[in-house]
């Protein structure tokens, strides 16, 4: 590799602040990887270098890989720093600038949830409203879960679904309409009973997404500008891809394939807008912290979201699991970790911290926030790495919280070069584990067909070219070819490389060794928790009549 996924490199910046995805996450930290304490602890003791942003960011990015990145840090209404660095490009002549606009996914959510507190300030709509009383025709698996879940439930990941549980039907880019999405939750089946715990989901963003169009009378993209970018001058941002890619200044995704970064195509995700959908630059992130961190106050004294809604937003909703840092990272352990509403809540050095993450094919961002420091940092990327991120964002606060340093480049990097070579090393065992000499029970082409799972649809496995291809029917980009593992299990490798995605395909039989079910699971624990194939559950799809 190194080829990390929005997965693990979501999970370095989430974990170190003990949220989940996107976000991200579930997440375990990105010093996960093993790290003997005695490494740790000569590595802590080491000199540590004296801040300098420029010198820092040029530092990461060299060390981590990173095309390019943008930074925005504002302090007591100022911005102390907007500015780029890198290329836009690998390979191009453009540098990253304050104006460059960057993909930042779930870093939309803030928007979406400071949008539902605004409709709120305005009697459109009660936190714990009913979903139904606005959106009569959502429903979940559950009747009684349809029926309690509220429109604060829809931000705070306490819902019963699984972590990204039926994020297939939007990522990467399907045909699925919104309303197409939101009516499949019917058909996933929950993983814990309602408000029971956390896990991360971005499905119910998108039915959150849908209640702000549905009170605005208009797209949430246009509803989004209309009450946030455009009031605030964030006139660069848009609000769909297409508008990114027809500015004048945008970044490039890019992912590693076969250890080497290389320019990959964005992926349109108009389907799931209000989960993500925001595409911002440095300049205009540094206006939305500054707005946050003013209890909603334009710099004109409008106001925009009232105190009482922003202090609700940045009030724990629902309670997350502390995960034990390793050693070379346990300085950043929180005493308390909690999502809010649209952000996710921490501590560090005994200040209040409100933040979260986003990451899409290519695109990795935070946005953090000390409300009692008036501090807010943002790191926008166009590669898939959190331990960058998490490295300058600690060496910032540390900084700026005048707290003693610690060489978090360092540290990060060691962490992430051990987690990816103990899952290398799990990965070769586990190749050579297999029964290298079965066969499948069948026939090859008893195993084509169309398979079909009640939440997603269709798939189909057919002969192409001397080779059996999947292909999901939703998702042109999730075509594949299938090669045997062992037994009844194949492993499907997709033609897009950048994914890191490969999964293992297993058969069920009948006692009449016809196919009874169909499952999958990803090959490797750094493959983004969005590529929801655990969830999966196919079935031979009935003859056409």
């Amino acid at each position: 590799m190194m080829k990390f996924s929005r997965n693990y490199a979501a999970a370095a910046l989430m974990a170190a602040f003990c949220t989940a995805s996107c976000t991200v996450l579930a997440a375990q930290d990105a010093g996960a990887a093993a790290t003997t304490t005695a490494s740790a602890t000569s590595t802590a003791t080491a000199a540590v270098p004296a801040f300098d942003l420029d010198a820092d960011v040029n530092r990461a990015l060299k060390t981590f890989g990173v095309p390019g990145m943008a930074i925005a840090i504002v302090k007591d209404g100022k911005v102390v720093a907007a500015k780029g660095y890198g290329v836009r490009k690998l390979g191009g002549p453009k540098p990253v600038d304050a104006k460059t606009l960057f993909e930042v996914a779930s870093n939309s959510k803030a928007f979406t949830a400071a949008a539902l507190a605004m409709l709120v300030d305005e009697g459109k709509i009660a936190w714990d409203d009913p979903v139904t009383k606005h959106l009569p025709g959502f429903q979940m698996y559950d009747a009684y879960v349809t029926g309690a879940m509220t429109v604060r439930d829809l931000l705070t990941h306490r819902s019963g679904l699984g972590l990204g549980a039926g994020d297939l039907l939007w990522w990467p880019t399907t045909s699925f309409s919104t309303d197409e999405i939101i009516s499949r939750l019917r058909y996933i089946k929950p993983a814990t009973s309602f408000r029971n715990s956390y896990a991360y989901d971005n499905l119910l963003y998108i039915v959150a997404g849908k209640i702000i169009a549905e009170k605005d009378g208009k797209p949430w993209g246009d509803a989004i500008r209309d009450r946030i970018l455009a009031p605030l001058g964030m006139n660069g941002s848009t609000t769909s891809v297409a508008a990114m890619l027809a500015s004048a200044d945008y970044a490039a995704p890019h992912s590693k394939v076969n250890d080497k970064p290389v320019v990959v195509k964005p992926i349109p995700v108009p389907n799931a807008v209000g989960a993500v959908g925001l595409n911002t630059s440095a300049e205009d992130v540094a206006r939305w912290m500054n707005l946050l961190l003013n209890d909603g106050k334009t710099p004109d004294g409008k106001q925009l979201i009232s105190a009482k809604q922003l202090a609700e937003m940045w009030t724990q909703q629902t309670p997350m699991r502390i995960r034990e840092p390793k050693p070379a990272l346990a300085a950043t352990k929180p005493n308390f970790s909690a999502y809010g509403l649209g952000f996710s809540l921490r501590d560090y050095k005994g200040r209040k911290i409100a933040m979260h993450g986003g990451a899409l094919v290519g695109f990795y961002s935070t946005v953090l926030m000390v409300p009692e420091e008036k501090l807010g940092i943002a790191i926008l990327t166009n590669a898939e790495n959190g331990p960058a991120m998490a490295a300058l964002y600690w060496r910032i606060l540390d900084q700026y919280l005048k707290v003693p340093a610690s060489d978090w480049i360092k540290l990060y990097a060691e962490q992430e070069a051990a987690a990816h070579k103990e899952e290398l090393e799990r990965l070769g065992k586990e190749h050579t584990a297999r029964a290298a000499r079965s066969s499948p029970s069948l026939p090859l082409a008893s195993y084509d067909g169309a398979y079909e799972d009640p939440w997603y649809g269709k798939v189909t496995i057919a002969a192409e070219g001397g080779k059996r291809v999947m292909r999901f029917a939703r998702t042109p980009d999730l075509t594949g070819v299938l090669e045997h593992f062992q037994h009844d299990t194949f492993i499907v490798r997709w033609k897009e490389r950048s994914f890191n995605a490969d999964a293992y395909v297993t058969f069920a039989l009948n006692p009449d060794g016809s196919i009874e079910r169909m499952k999958m699971a990803p090959i490797s624990t750094e493959t983004d928790f969005s590529y929801d194939f655990r969830d999966l559950n196919f079935t031979p799809a009935p003859a056409p009549k």
